[in-house]
């Protein structure tokens, strides 16, 4: 089996253990391809810990750390205790086996919660992949870490370590009945598909070479403008960071090239807060397909056009008059339907639903002309 194989076994089964999360499935996966790191925020009870936990069981070899942070957390909890036989030597140095910094995947609990003396710490691990470990800047082999809260920030010393989590979910309780009960039937996995740290490096590999056309790189552009007018404001970090999130999207789905649908996916990046999601989502669709649902209505005003010209007349010339009326306005719209078809053809989008609706809207205008 390639690892691409497993990759997709993986997916397959943790959609099939975690219900209603398949958008944070796919994020989960996606950022451990981009090696980038997932906040969730939602109450207790909701397999936050869960995911990772079972995620880092997926990659053999694999460290995996898990803390709940409160404000009486020490650095020693989350770093090691530091080195008698260092201090020894003047050199104020932590053993950290067994702790964040030896670990490739990590879920830290309540991380809003955390002091400024492990902030700072816990903001070079995860940015720079970097502790400082006595008189040495020492790298980290951190893939992903997981954040979870229940609420969100409010001090804005937290703003800079909320900030370095490009992926974003709120999640809730099963709201579907089936699920749940399904939920309280599932029984643990017979099987657990895995993956090497040399097959994972490989898929990142892979993943780093997916191709981003520009027509994508345009999208993205739109995107940042059309929020910009919302006040939906996103760092020029986080857009930069989105790039290989979205070659991660891709190549999770084992296609070499970025699509602009695969642009949905930042609708999980570019909110601060839970509520601007749907604005996000609703920008996303009208750029992508905002040209689709034009001249979809168009299509309608067409079809309703027809029916209005075939309805039955008192005499002759009424029917005339309607069925040339009808013609005329289809006319019109044929016009607004090419602009569409030259302006999606020029930025390089598809062109099949816009071509399907042309075609319909002329057969109507045929058969109209037919009847005078």
């Amino acid at each position: 089996m390639t690892p691409q194989e497993k990759l997709q076994k993986i997916r397959a089964e943790f959609q099939h253990r975690f219900l209603e999360r398949h958008a944070l499935i796919d994020g989960a996966l996606a950022a451990l391809l981009a090696s980038q790191h997932v906040l969730i925020i939602g109450p207790p009870g909701t397999a936050k810990s869960m995911l990772a936990d079972e995620l880092c069981r997926r990659i053999t070899g694999a460290h995996y750390f898990q803390w709940l942070l409160t404000k009486f957390t020490t650095p020693e909890e989350l770093f090691g205790a530091v080195s008698l036989k260092s201090l020894e030597a003047d050199d104020y140095r932590r053993v950290t086996d067994n702790k964040l910094p030896e670990a490739h995947i990590a879920f830290l609990d309540e991380i809003f919660k955390s002091s400024s003396s492990i902030l700072n710490a816990i903001l070079s691990i995860i940015n720079e992949r970097i502790f400082h470990n006595g008189k040495e800047a020492t790298p980290v082999p951190l893939l992903t870490l997981f954040g979870a809260s229940n609420e969100l920030p409010e001090d804005d010393e937290l703003l800079a370590l909320y900030d370095r989590f490009l992926l974003r979910f709120a999640v809730d309780y099963i709201q579907e009945d089936f699920r749940f009960l399904h939920m309280l039937q599932a029984q643990r996995p017979a099987e657990r598909t895995t993956l090497t740290l040399d097959e994972l490096r490989q898929l990142q590999a892979q993943t780093q070479a997916v191709t981003v056309p520009d027509t994508v790189l345009g999208v993205i552009a739109e995107v940042r403008r059309e929020l910009r007018t919302k006040d939906i404001l996103a760092s020029d970090r986080r857009y930069h960071q989105s790039i290989g999130l979205l070659q991660a999207v891709a190549s999770l789905d084992g296609r070499s090239v970025v699509t602009e649908t695969d642009v949905f996916f930042l609708e999980h990046v570019l909110w601060k807060e839970p509520s601007e999601q749907a604005a996000v989502h609703s920008v996303i669709h009208g750029l992508i397909h905002g040209y689709e649902d034009e001249v979809q209505e168009l299509l309608f005003q067409t079809r309703e056009l027809r029916d209005y010209a075939e309805r039955p007349w008192e005499d002759a010339e009424q029917r005339a008059r309607a069925i040339i009326e009808a013609h005329t306005k289809i006319r019109n719209i044929l016009v607004k339907v090419e602009e569409i078809h030259q302006h999606v053809q020029e930025v390089g989008r598809a062109l099949d639903k816009v071509e399907r609706a042309k075609r319909e809207i002329q057969e109507i205008q045929g058969q109209l002309l037919e009847r005078l």
